[in-house]
């Protein structure tokens, strides 16, 4: 199963428009996945001790480890991944061991394009997990309002989503030929 992470709590979430976009790019290959809003599932800030034990925190771990390969969608706000990407990372950690990591990312220009380059060093370094070097970057003017208005944009969504679901079913396969 792919999952498939908006972590923008912004109400008209371009981030999220890149998340439900790539959803139905998996889904037109014959994917499983899983679409988790975290708008709509709000996390308590990791506090390195009793956040871990929250209940909602407990499920999105479960949802996490159960992934064969995830598709992270955030917002970038000063030159840098929202809290809420960060901070969900941190508190479902060791779940991300291991696991295939796509990125798509929505920004309001085309500065902050390497701003995931720490969240990614740590998802490499922490957890072992293989970050497609495909990643999706956008900037305001791709979209309008409530929809992708550019082309170019929807087929590197499309070869996110051929990456992550080609990486996931060979580390599968490799898993259990092992």
């Amino acid at each position: 199963m792919i999952l498939t992470i908006s972590c923008s709590h912004h109400p008209q979430s371009r981030s999220r428009l890149l998340a439900q976009a790539a959803v139905k790019e998996v889904e037109q290959l014959h994917q499983e996945t899983h679409f988790l809003d975290l708008r709509t599932m709000p996390l308590p800030f990791c506090d390195g001790h009793c956040s871990h034990e929250d209940q909602r925190v407990v499920e999105a771990k479960k949802l996490v480890a159960s992934a064969s390969g995830i598709l992270l969608a955030m917002p970038i706000y000063n030159y840098g991944v929202n809290a809420a990407t960060k901070s969900f990372i941190e508190n479902t950690g060791q779940a991300w061991y291991g696991k295939p990591v796509g990125i798509l990312c929505a920004a309001g220009g085309k500065g902050s394009y390497m701003a995931v380059m720490p969240l990614i060093g740590s998802l490499m370094l922490d957890f072992h997990s293989y970050i497609l070097p495909r990643h999706v970057y956008a900037t305001g003017d791709q979209f309008n309002e409530d929809q992708i208005m550019n082309g170019e944009l929807q087929e590197r969504i499309r070869a996110l989503a051929l990456d992550i679901c080609w990486l996931s079913r060979a580390l599968v396969e490799r898993e259990r030929t092992n």
